[in-house]
């Protein structure tokens, strides 16, 4: 008797929800799951109630693991309601970093998966069913995950998310990724190419290229030589009816010259980039082991300054790190007043267990990381709003992604990655209109159609 996968018994339709936390790789991830499941017969759902819930999480964030254990005691309570007719799956960073403990403390979850097994999804949950226990994978496999992932996937929309690279080599002293990630690698531009246009087909108008240290990405070219980001970006440029490309998240000693100059070279590279800079001081920096100083972040903003003057930047902080000191508190302040940010996200320190600074002896008292902080976010709302109103009267091209929050109004991108609102709902999503941007909100436009388009 020929012995069938998981996947060729499938015969009757399931449902799925996924909750997905932290960033942009894990909303891909997120929706690579629901593809490797969708030829099991699940569907996807918004309702914990289903047959399959995965909760697919992220370790940057402080208290990721109380988040976790406090939702899966909601879904425990679901699942008690359905008779235990349900599969709970944890996913993702911290299932990768406390894999044991999360079958200790939480008994009734049936899978746990890391982050570079989840193409493995169908065999676990076969188990499960065949042997009516709890599973954990998480392994860091020799293949990668993306050489087992299915070829279909669901839309993702006019904007669409496709990861080349993952992991980091960086090791900064506050960062889990590493561990819950493993080594850089990078996929090969044929598997990357392929993918994009498979997107493409699918209505995407918009890629963005995602990786931990996504400009570390050296993949294996076309031309069987090791291609870097830029080039990758200028054969992604021809793919046709894609209009836009961007790539997040980038790290200082990765912008090589080349990367640069695409900003002014490639036309569909949008005039928008994450730069994770964390602290305007260089002792804490080197603290951090994030292999770069201030004056090396200052020449990479002057040369992508010099290269496409209309781009704005964004980046992350960090305050309070074990050892800052309110000079090096204060070099922050400078730096972020000199540079100026369209948009930056920024964090308190907290330790995360294994790493070394949280061994540190040098922990910054909370009071004062939290008055930090919003000192510093104060200083940065204010240019997300400068920026913001500085676009009034401007006129650029919007991709519109669909209906806004009210009726009678379609939401879009701007090259800045802001949203847009406009007044009609006549537009369609995935079209790319002129507007005239007419207003501005902290973290919004409003806008108008040019009247060659209203005319159209």
């Amino acid at each position: 008797m020929t012995e069938t996968s998981p996947i060729a018994t499938a015969q009757i339709l399931r449902t799925l929800h996924i909750v997905t936390w932290g960033c942009q790789m894990n909303v891909y991830d997120s929706a690579r799951m629901a593809d490797v499941l969708r030829p099991l017969g699940y569907r996807a759902v918004d309702t914990p109630d289903a047959d399959m819930v995965i909760l697919n999480t992220c370790h940057i964030r402080e208290r990721a693991s109380e988040k976790l254990f406090s939702e899966l005691g909601r879904l425990r309570a679901v699942k008690d309601a359905r008779g235990g007719a349900m599969t709970i799956a944890v996913a993702g960073c911290v299932a990768q970093a406390e894999g044991a403990e999360i079958l200790a403390r939480a008994p009734y979850v049936d899978v746990v998966v890391g982050s570079q097994a989840y193409h493995r999804l169908p065999a676990l949950i076969a188990e499960v069913e065949a042997k009516r226990r709890a599973v954990v994978d998480t392994d860091f496999p020799a293949e990668q995950k993306f050489d087992h992932l299915p070829a279909q996937q669901a839309s993702q929309g006019p904007i669409a998310f496709l990861a080349i690279q993952e992991g980091c080599d960086k090791f900064c002293t506050f960062c889990v990724v590493p561990y819950t990630r493993g080594a850089e690698q990078s996929r090969p531009a044929a598997a990357i190419l392929a993918e994009a246009k498979r997107l493409v087909a699918g209505g995407a108008r918009e890629i963005a290229l995602l990786g931990q240290n996504v400009n570390a990405w050296h993949g294996d070219g076309l031309d069987g030589r090791t291609w870097p980001l830029a080039r990758l970006l200028a054969e992604l440029a021809d793919i046709p009816g894609l209009a836009r490309l961007r790539y997040t998240t980038s790290h200082p000693r990765d912008m090589d010259a080349a990367l640069i100059a695409a900003h002014h070279d490639n036309p569909k590279l949008m005039p928008f980039l994450h730069l994770p800079v964390q602290s305007g001081s260089d002792a804490i920096l080197q603290a951090m082991n994030r292999r770069h100083g201030v004056d090396l972040f200052r020449r990479i903003v002057a040369d992508l300054r010099a290269a496409r003057p209309d781009i704005a930047l964004s980046s992350d902080f960090i305050v309070g790190f074990p050892g800052e000191t309110d000079a090096d508190f204060a070099a922050t302040m400078h730096l972020v007043r000199e540079t100026g940010f369209a948009l930056a996200y920024s964090f308190k320190y907290s330790p995360r267990p294994g790493t070394p600074a949280a061994e540190s002896p040098d922990q910054v008292p909370e009071s004062l990381k939290n008055s930090r902080l919003q000192e510093l976010q104060a200083v940065l709302r204010e240019q997300q709003h400068d920026f913001n109103r500085a676009q009034i009267g401007r006129r650029f091209d919007v991709l519109f992604t669909g209906p806004g929050r009210h009726p009678g109004q379609m939401a879009g991108r701007s090259p800045y990655l802001q949203p847009v609102i406009v007044n009609t709902a006549s537009l369609v999503p995935g079209t790319i209109h002129p507007v005239t941007i007419a207003s501005a909100n902290p973290n919004s436009l409003m806008a108008t159609l040019n009247q060659e388009q209203i005319a159209a």
